[in-house]
């Protein structure tokens, strides 16, 4: 029979560093929270072949002497943790496994300075042993140098990617960590070439369109919500200003970088209706809440949290990101591509492909079906408009100011599709579909008609859903919220939910996979998100079969009514796949068309 015996330490570390040093990202993440929470103000960073080679940085924080830096190579050895209150750490390291685990599996050299000593320490580690130490010359600070990450585990070795794709993580890392301290200034070098350089002092706006992209300044909205002692911060880009996948949304809390499901899931939920399912949203947020409300000791790579209470964090986000997204709503991400004014000087010119490119849009109009649903809300329309009126008519007279109007004053329609109306400073082109199509989800939400669209449709048969216990368990414990919804559920045994009505719009959806679905998804989120999402997906649908249709012709007062509904209608400047709904060619662009300026 097997004996127990106590590990060896050498492999005690490396058991450890299989779980903290990933790849090199993972080590330069490590190495550049423990300069942070020294209180460095500037960090800079080294690469050579994508940290495969060499990993190198250099802070100005509080330093170390000799003994500290032999104690800080012992596992479990760490300043962050003066008491026994792990839930209430506030620093970004507290483990005390980085720098063995990393001299376990690599040539780690410590360069280290206290402020107002007269010289600094060095010591070398070379994969768990020590190899040399000694008096060190340089600033105070610390400067760490990783070289040969994995040389003698080629098993670890030979999984690692591309110098060029450890370099892109390592890019990323340093991205989100720069981004969550705009008080502390960066700069990174990847085999002598300059990749990142910020100021320290920068506002968090400022350092959050530096780091994802410049664009974000103008076609973002800040964010600042508080409930409590919760408070949400950052930047969010307008719906129109979305990229094909999620690599650009960047989040915090308490100022750790993290990829939390319960907040992809919520910001997910915060842009349901303004974005295609296949786009996502650009956003930096910043969650901060007291410590004891948020676990941080998930993972020893730190990156996943658990809070105490997950429907009420995902709410507020949810909340707080369509608040901020109200105070824009309004505007779209709207400067025409460099290629669409480049149509537009091109002769000859073919005005619908133009308009097109800058709507980034088909000239078709959706051709999604909805069934029954559709056919119950086309008789549901407000008569917003009137039926089309011949094209001879008289144009109504401007008014005098056109700043009364910041969407301007209809001038006239293109291809049945266009509206173009006149401005104070530019000409202003609305999509006529796209934009009724928002008008018509808001003018739903706004008269209650989600509680039509929620109405239960009993089930002529009750259809019986095979669980597991703790799924069953979860789907009776929140029955009265999914009744809320139009799904009603009863406990049918241990393992079986009886399903006997459900949501209206979704009767002639498979059941079963619906339950099971909405079991995961409280199994996951803590909450029945996507029931809601359901939802809020066929009222879209709904919106989009219930308007204006591109190919209409409009009259003039049709163009100005739907030009004033824009301008009070909250989220007007993108319809609801995320698209935009009205462009502006300033005055300046005009002119440059004509090569005045």
């Amino acid at each position: 029979m097997p004996t127990i015996r106590r590990l060896p330490d050498d492999l005690v570390n490396r058991i450890a560093a299989g779980e903290v040093v990933e790849r090199p990202a993972s080590a330069l993440k490590e190495l550049v929270e423990n300069a942070i929470d020294a209180g460095a103000t500037n960090i800079a960073i080294r690469l050579s072949e994508g940290g495969l080679d060499l990993i190198e940085i250099t802070d100005d924080g509080c330093g170390m002497d000799s003994d500290e830096i032999a104690l800080a190579l012992e596992r479990h050895a760490t300043s962050k943790l003066p008491d026994e209150a792990i839930e209430l750490v506030a620093t970004l390291g507290f483990r005390g496994e980085a720098l063995p685990s990393i001299a376990s599996v690599a040539r780690l050299t410590i360069e280290s300075r206290v402020r107002g000593a007269d010289s600094g320490w060095r010591r070398v580690v070379d994969h768990g042993l020590v190899a040399e130490e000694g008096p060190a010359a340089l600033p105070p600070g610390t400067r760490i140098r990783v070289e040969q990450l994995f040389a003698r585990i080629p098993a670890r070795r030979k999984f690692l990617r591309s110098a060029r794709s450890e370099y892109a993580a390592c890019l990323d890392v340093v991205r989100r960590l720069a981004m969550a301290r705009p008080e502390t200034g960066f700069t990174m070098e990847h085999d002598g070439r300059r990749t990142i350089a910020v100021q320290a002092g920068d506002t968090l706006a400022q350092r959050v369109a530096r780091l994802i992209a410049r664009e974000l300044a103008d076609d973002g909205v800040a964010v600042d919500m508080a409930r409590g002692e919760m408070r949400l911060t950052g930047v969010a880009g307008l719906p129109t200003f979305n990229r094909g996948v999620a690599d650009h949304q960047y989040l915090f809390v308490n100022g750790r970088p993290v990829k939390d499901r319960l907040l992809i899931g919520a910001v997910r939920g915060a842009y349901s209706d303004m974005l295609a399912r296949d786009r996502h949203a650009v956003l930096a947020l910043f969650l901060d809440l007291p410590p004891h409300e948020v676990d941080v000791n998930v993972h020893p790579a730190k990156t996943e949290v658990r809070f105490r209470d997950p429907a009420f964090v995902r709410g507020f986000i949810v909340s707080g990101l369509r608040h901020a997204l109200d105070s824009g709503d309004r505007r779209s991400a709207q400067t025409p591509s460099a290629s669409a004014m480049a149509n537009w000087q091109t002769e000859p010119v073919s005005p619908p492909a133009d308009l097109q490119s800058l709507f980034a849009r088909e000239y078709s109009a959706p051709q999604a079906r909805l069934g029954e649903a559709g056919a119950t809300w086309r008789g549901y329309e407000a008569p917003a408009f009137a039926e089309p009126a011949a094209r001879a008519e008289t144009a109504e007279p401007a008014p005098v100011e056109l700043d009364t109007y910041p969407l301007g004053v209809a001038r006239g329609q293109v291809a049945e599709t266009y509206i173009i109306a006149e401005a104070s400073d530019g000409l202003v082109i609305v999509d006529q579909h796209a934009a009724h199509e928002r008008l018509v989800l808001e003018r739903l939400k706004a008269a209650g008609a989600g509680d039509s669209v929620s109405a239960s449709q009993a089930l002529l048969l009750p259809e019986v859903v095979e669980l597991e216990e703790p799924a069953c368990d979860r789907l009776e414990e929140r029955s009265g919220q999914l009744a809320a919804f139009g799904l009603t559920l009863e406990r049918f045994g241990p393992t079986a939910m009886l399903v006997r009505a459900v949501p209206s719009v979704l009767a002639k959806g498979d059941v079963h996979a619906l339950v099971r679905d909405i079991a995961d998804d409280l199994s996951a989120n803590g909450d029945a998100l996507l029931l809601g999402e359901r939802l809020e997906h066929v009222l879209a649908t709904m919106a989009c079969h219930g308007s204006v249709r591109a190919g209409r012709a409009l009259s003039t007062a049709e163009m100005n009514a739907l030009l004033r509904e824009m301008e009070r209608t909250p989220r007007s400047g993108q319809c609801n796949h995320g698209r935009p709904t009205w462009v502006k060619l300033a005055h300046a662009d005009i002119e440059k068309l004509f090569g005045r300026r």
